[in-house]
């Protein structure tokens, strides 16, 4: 064996890619609870790879039949039923992880210098994540995927001059039919796959080549021993894959049991609507996107004017991507910033999630009213970075992990 490692390391750097990203790279040895979501991202998207592989054989890209396709991998293909809810499934729990994920970066400031490349490039994974989940949502032909896309289409309508233009070249057609379809399962089982890849491995190296972040933003490599190994440091293997391990399984235990037991969710992974073909003359009563997509959709409501909630649509998935510039803090960690900037992640936390059940909901004048002011505190957070973290008071943050 270690003389065929020796033929492998000649032509191909295997040991050197297993030391510097696994064994010996070494991760401050703090992490808590929130650091299991990395990992479970990557494990949720190789499902996705596995299962939409699978998926694929049995699909037919067009409108006569997709529809058709989908209901024959549920009753007839072996284990297709299962397959197609460990994806629709694995969809939701990849958002969910996301979204948890990015939520430890704000909570211990993972997004600060150094590590802003690191932060971008996991903006651009999420950016990719929901074009590719967009498209996706469209290949089942059912009601709400049909109607979904024929509004989120639409809004592009809304760019002046190029507007209609581009919303009849990303339809391909003058409304949305099976040339729409075949784009975005191209799209969807082609090239997004290929540009999540890509960014995940630009995430992981960047990463790496700073060094991963922790709950006291403090920089390990600052104390290091006689051999350059970091006092606060442990190797990432064996010491966090084993313990990635242990919330693999926990995360499978419980998406195992929505995938058996609940995997419609209420009709918030699988809408009851999409249970019906697609019908271009029967419009559902009430049309909304995937929960993971509310929060945005309910920011578009809340505008009255149609141009103007498309840009600040845009503009609330733009300004995580300047996060790194706004933040002014001396301090990274939320364990030893002031209280202005707690009360605004929270405030911010909670208006997103209100957005998110807001954009659920058919919409009343109460509750355009509720998703105007938490607009306005989503972007407040932002806008006002600079000024709490500059003038907060700040606690002193120690040499060394804390633990």
């Amino acid at each position: 064996m270690s003389k065929f490692m020796d033929w492998v390391d000649a032509r191909f750097p295997a040991t050197k890619m297993w030391e510097d990203h696994l064994s010996k790279y070494y991760a401050p040895k703090n992490f808590n609870f929130f650091y299991f979501f990395g990992s479970l991202a990557l494990l949720v998207l190789v499902n996705q790879i596995v299962t939409g592989v699978w998926l694929t054989m049995s699909y037919t890209p067009s409108a006569e039949e997709a529809f058709a396709s989908v209901e024959y991998i549920m009753r007839d293909v072996e284990y297709g039923s299962i397959l197609r809810l460990l994806h629709s499934t694995g969809a939701s729990a990849f958002f969910i992880v996301v979204y948890l994920h990015m939520f430890r970066g704000l909570l211990y400031g993972s997004y600060q210098k150094p590590r802003e490349l690191v932060w971008v490039f996991g903006m651009l994974i999420y950016l990719a994540l929901m074009a590719e989940a967009f498209m996706g949502y469209l290949l089942p032909w059912g009601q709400m995927s049909y109607w979904g896309a024929q509004v989120i289409i639409s809004l592009f309508g809304a760019i002046p001059v190029i507007g209609n233009d581009l919303t009849q070249w990303i339809r391909g057609d003058y409304l949305i039919s099976g040339i729409t379809l075949n784009r975005f399962f191209a799209l969807h089982v082609v090239a997004l796959p290929i540009v999540i890849l890509g960014l995940v491995v630009l995430h992981i190296l960047a990463l790496h080549e700073v060094g991963s972040n922790n709950p006291d933003g403090v920089d390990i490599k600052k104390h290091k021993d006689e051999n350059g190994i970091p006092l606060d440091g442990i190797a990432f293997h064996p010491y966090y894959t084993v313990k990635d391990i242990v919330g693999v399984v926990v995360f499978l235990f419980i998406f195992c049991f929505i995938v058996f037991f609940f995997p419609e969710m209420g009709g918030y992974f699988l809408e009851k609507p999409n249970f019906e073909p697609a019908n271009p003359f029967k419009t559902p009563e009430h049309i909304a996107p995937v929960w993971y997509f509310t929060p945005f959709y309910a920011i578009l409501r809340a505008i009255p004017d149609k141009l103007m909630g498309v840009i600040a649509m845009g503009a609330a998935i733009a300004v995580l991507f300047v996060l790194p510039w706004l933040d002014r803090s001396p301090v990274k960690s939320m364990r030893y910033k002031g209280w202005m900037s707690k009360i605004w992640l929270l405030v911010f936390c909670i208006s997103f999630v209100i957005l998110g059940i807001l954009g659920v909901l058919s919409p009343t004048p109460g509750r355009t009213l509720l998703s105007q002011v938490c607009t306005f505190l989503y972007f407040a957070y932002f806008i006002l970075m600079p000024f709490y973290t500059r003038l907060e008071k700040t606690k002193p943050v120690p040499e060394r992990v804390t633990g």
